[in-house]
């Protein structure tokens, strides 16, 4: 073990119809810049990716993408992904 230490990381999860319109109120809280991380592709078929891509461009927010992640990722995808997000130039 590490030693003593406390962890928090509350989380908000909206449910339901119109649980999109929660981005409203939550992207204010935050900065400018927003990293999308997402797996293999069935946020664009379902369509919820152009919803998100819609608000956050309504919001003024810039958006870095990392797609393709898996399931538990590996640290190779984490550093490849850091590495791709640098390029960004805001992080």
């Amino acid at each position: 073990m590490l030693g003593n230490f406390t962890y928090c990381n509350p989380t908000k999860l909206y449910f339901g119809e119109d649980a999109l319109k929660g981005l409203y109120q939550e992207l204010p809280k935050y900065g400018q810049n927003v990293l999308l991380v997402y797996g293999g592709g069935s946020i664009k078929k379902n369509g919820i990716y152009d919803d998100v891509m819609a608000i956050l461009k309504e919001c003024g927010k810039t958006v870095v993408e990392d797609s393709g992640v898996m399931p538990n990722p590996t640290v190779e995808k984490l550093y490849e992904g850091c590495g791709e997000h640098r390029k960004a130039r805001w992080i």
